[in-house]
């Protein structure tokens, strides 16, 4: 069963530098640009824009990589 996520929901994942935290901004279910970087999410692989507490930018993670706090 795919993870599911809610604008709002507080998360965590694992980093190159360990763990961080932050929040879902909203789901995406089609093709995007962030920084430069093609997001491939599809409505049947769905990826999460999240913010970083620490940093204040925004990502694309799988429901996989995201772990709800």
């Amino acid at each position: 069963m795919t993870r599911q996520f809610e604008k709002g929901d507080e998360v965590s994942w694992d980093t190159s530098q360990g763990k961080t935290a932050g929040r879902v901004i909203r789901k995406q279910a089609s093709r995007t640009k962030i920084k430069g970087h093609i997001v491939k999410a599809s409505a049947e692989n769905p990826q999460y824009i999240v913010e970083s507490d620490k940093s204040g930018k925004r990502a694309a993670h799988k429901p996989e990589e995201l772990r709800k706090l």
